[in-house]
């Protein structure tokens, strides 16, 4: 079975830089699952306007008011099949203020109709994404998001464009610094900016023999099956 990165990629995924395809190449049959320890140089947000979005998506874990340089955090990923047997990706960033610890949390599939990667955000899964994938000119890995869409039990609608950011981020890795580097920004073409970070960290591998073994903060509280 190949990455639900991989297989969206196709014969693209062989020009991402070898360390990036060693991170994003591993599928649930590897149970294998990569940990990122590192510094945000930068965490920030955009104008006073868009605070209250931040601080509803703390809620949830999706976004955080919080602000800062040389902040340390970390970025957990773990593939597994969720109860609905999707090949399935959980990628948890924490990152370590001074008097809390603030997370986005993050799974992602491969959607069989859509053809395109969707990403469900937060701890229950109520808003998702499309996103686009490709190549970066540095041999990272660069993600756009499109359309979001919120669902709570019979209720779903796509939210209008100008309520939603669309992220660009990137993930690749310097052979100068011997690290790998991320940055991110998610802007509204209405509002502004609304928040980005960029930081620099290492990964290791550890292994990971069944899905139980995946922490359970790790997992979503609710998993749904629209995309």
């Amino acid at each position: 079975m190949e990455s639900i990165f991989k297989q969206k990629m196709g014969s693209d995924f062989e020009k991402l830089h070898p360390k990036i395809q060693q991170q994003f190449g591993v599928n649930s049959d590897d149970r294998i699952a990569s940990i990122g320890v590192g510094i945000m140089e930068k965490i920030w947000h955009g104008r006073f306007y868009i605070l209250p979005i931040l601080y509803l998506g703390r809620l949830r874990n999706i976004l955080f008011p919080e602000t800062g340089n040389r902040i340390p955090f970390s970025l957990e990923s773990y593939a597994y099949k969720d109860s609905f047997g999707r090949e399935t990706v959980s990628l948890i960033r924490k990152y370590q203020f001074s008097k809390k610890v603030r997370r986005f949390d993050e799974t992602m599939i491969l959607s069989k109709t859509k053809r395109k990667l969707v990403s469900y955000l937060g701890t229950h899964q109520n808003f998702a994404i499309d996103v686009d994938v490709s190549v970066a000119e540095n041999g990272g890995i660069r993600f756009r998001s499109g359309q979001m869409r919120f669902y709570q039990g019979i209720i779903g609608f796509v939210f209008p464009k100008f309520l939603y950011g669309e992220g660009d981020i990137c993930e690749w890795y310097d052979d100068n610094a011997k690290k790998y580097k991320i940055s991110v920004e998610v802007k509204n073409r209405f509002w502004g900016k609304f928040f980005g970070y960029k930081g620099t960290f290492d990964v290791g591998y550890m292994e990971v023999n069944s899905k139980d073994d995946i922490p359970k903060d790790a997992m979503p509280l609710h998993e749904e099956i629209r995309e």
